[in-house]
């Protein structure tokens, strides 16, 4: 069975090991109500949606094609800072919890200001003049 290129595995092990530190020191700092929005959880994801709106924009359309970035920033970073399996859990106790309004909210909230937040970091890397 093919390993694959080492290297990019390496980069997105790191990438995605100090995108994990980030969220797990900033989830370790607040105690969820289930009753209440899970703002960690919500201001990491679309940090995490603009991030890799910038990274995937810049580095295919702006900087020279390498091989490590995308893995170490997009796949790595970005995936290891966003958490789609911790959104699930907390719209689930928030159901569990009979608040039913606020699951929607935020379940909502998040996809349309993740996508929000793509098309602003993609937009502003396009604006940017690029230099030859």
């Amino acid at each position: 069975m093919p390993v694959g290129d080492r290297r990019e595995l390496a980069a997105i092990f790191c990438g995605g090991a100090i995108g994990t530190l980030l969220r797990a020191g900033l989830a370790n700092t607040v105690v969820i109500d289930p009753t209440q929005w899970p703002w960690t959880t919500f201001l990491v994801n679309i940090v995490g949606a603009f991030l890799l709106g910038y990274f995937a924009t810049r580095l295919q359309e702006r900087l020279p094609l390498s091989s490590y970035r995308r893995p170490l920033l997009g796949t790595g970073l970005c995936g290891g800072l966003t958490t789609f399996s911790t959104m699930q859990v907390e719209t689930l106790k928030m159901i569990e919890h009979d608040a039913f309004g606020l699951a929607i909210a935020y379940v909502l909230a998040s996809i349309v200001a993740g996508l929000l937040a793509v098309h602003v970091a993609t937009s502003l890397v396009r604006r940017v003049r690029v230099r030859v």
